[in-house]
Parts: structure tokens; C-alpha cells; sequence
């Protein structure tokens, strides 16, 4: 992407139709690092990169608890992100204040893509440059979310977002059709061999305690997250495939699918 005549505003559409200073704000996204998110008929799973600016620093957050039913991961730029998940905080208090019950996931997944939207429309503002895979559960079961900067949002069954995401992705397409059928347990460790598809092509980079975040919600079972040594029951999982690729079989055991 270049710098041109018609990306100076996120008001102004170029010749083609487009909006560039959105197109931006998505390529934002996929500069940050990966997320993966997975649901079946009782449970929805995040699993989460971590990243760090140096070896003095601590880990910038990816995991947020919005409510007890709900909570989100991010891809993109950190502050953005605190914004929205405030806002969608104050919609869930709003809302149980009201209503004296837990917000729908899909009118608070709903009211954040307006929030996304309004950003587009407005000379004085620009695109959130942060993207969201929020999960909850609600009467209607599990769900997993991704909203864009674009003000769009869709469903998913399992989706990954970030940079390398496509690597997940496809391990992902391979074996969706099975989620549904899976313990939570197979769930959390198809969430984190997804995401360790996106470091494969890294030599110095590999999941482990320190870079890697897992969180949880379900029936009867509040937003959890899992961070150092509380993930490690589901690392083990990576040393179980990468003795089997030093062997030379690369089919994931028929446990796993």
C-alpha cells in the first residue's frame, strides 16, 4: 500500500470504491500477533500469542474479561483495544442494571461494530486499528465473534486473526466439522496447535509458558483465563507432534481430531 491523493480522510472513497485510511487500519491488524478462536456445543476457547518489546519488558496483554459470560482477544494496537473493551464493559453493567440479567452476546458484539462504524463516517476520527475475537455463552449456547475496524462482524464456528493467520486458518478447515463433537480438553488443544501453526515458519520462536495465553467460557463456567504454569496441561500437546514429525509422520494423532 502506497500513500495517495484519496487516503488523506476516512471520508473520502477513491475512484474504486474504496477507503483506504480502513484498508490501513486492517492491515493493522494483521500486524499483530496471532489469535485463535474455537467453539463447539458447550464451550468457546481463545488461545493467544503474547509478544514482548524486549527481553526487559513484560508481555503486552491479548486476553480481556469484559463479564462473566463474555470476554474478547485482540490483534492490533493495545490502546484501542483498552478503549472498546471499557466501552463494552459499561454496555454489559448498562444492561444487567436494566434488565437485571446478562447481556446477549450478539447486541454487545453488535453495539461494538457501531462503535467501529462511527469511526468510518467522521472526518475527526479514524478506523479502530484493532481487531476482535470475542467469545461468550448466553441462552443460545457458545458463540465466537470477530468484529473488524471496518464496522463489520461475523460468526464463526473457529477463526484465527493476526499476523500469519492463515496458517491457522487452515489447520482450522481441516477439522471444523469435528469441533462439535470434542471435549474441552481436545477443544484447548486444537486452539493451540492452530496457533502454533502461525510460528512454525519462526526458528526462534516457539509456544511455551512464557508467550502463550488460553481462556475459556462455557456452561457453567465463567470467562477463566489460563496464563503461565496454568497452561501447561495443554502444552503438552506440541511435544507430542513434534516427536511425531522428527518421525516422520505428519498426521496429528486420531486423538486430536
Amino acid at each position: 500500500m502506497f500513500r495517495n491523493q484519496y487516503d488523506t480522510d476516512v471520508t473520502t472513497f477513491s475512484p474504486q470504491g474504496r477507503l483506504h485510511q480502513i484498508e490501513y487500519a486492517q492491515e493493522a491488524v494483521k500486524q499483530g500477533s496471532a489469535v485463535v478462536g474455537v467453539r463447539n456445543k458447550n464451550y468457546a476457547v481463545l488461545a493467544t500469542l503474547k509478544r514482548t518489546t524486549s527481553d526487559l519488558a513484560s508481555t503486552q496483554k491479548k486476553l480481556f474479561r469484559i463479564d462473566d459470560h463474555v470476554g474478547m482477544a485482540i490483534a492490533g494496537l493495545t490502546a484501542d483495544a483498552r478503549l472498546l473493551s471499557k466501552y463494552m464493559r459499561t454496555e454489559c453493567l448498562n444492561y444487567k442494571y436494566v434488565y437485571e440479567c446478562a447481556m446477549p452476546l450478539s447486541r454487545l458484539v453488535l453495539r461494538v461494530a457501531d462503535k467501529h462504524q462511527i469511526a468510518t463516517q467522521r472526518v475527526s476520527k479514524r478506523p479502530f486499528g484493532v481487531g476482535l475475537l470475542i467469545i461468550g455463552y448466553d441462552q443460545q449456547g457458545p458463540h465466537l465473534y470477530e468484529t473488524s475496524p471496518s464496522g463489520e462482524y461475523w460468526e464463526y464456528r473457529a477463526m484465527s486473526i493476526g499476523a500469519r493467520a492463515q496458517s491457522a486458518r487452515t489447520y482450522l478447515e481441516k477439522l471444523f466439522e469435528t469441533l462439535d463433537s470434542c471435549s474441552l480438553d481436545q477443544l484447548c488443544r486444537h486452539a493451540i496447535l492452530a496457533l502454533r501453526e502461525t510460528v512454525t515458519a519462526l526458528k526462534d520462536i516457539d509456544l511455551s509458558t512464557k508467550n502463550c495465553a488460553l481462556a475459556i467460557v462455557g456452561k457453567d463456567m465463567d470467562f477463566t483465563v489460563y496464563e503461565d504454569e496454568d497452561i501447561l496441561p495443554y502444552l503438552d500437546v506440541i511435544q507430542t507432534v513434534r516427536s511425531q514429525e522428527m518421525d516422520g509422520n505428519t498426521m496429528y494423532p486420531k486423538y486430536f481430531y
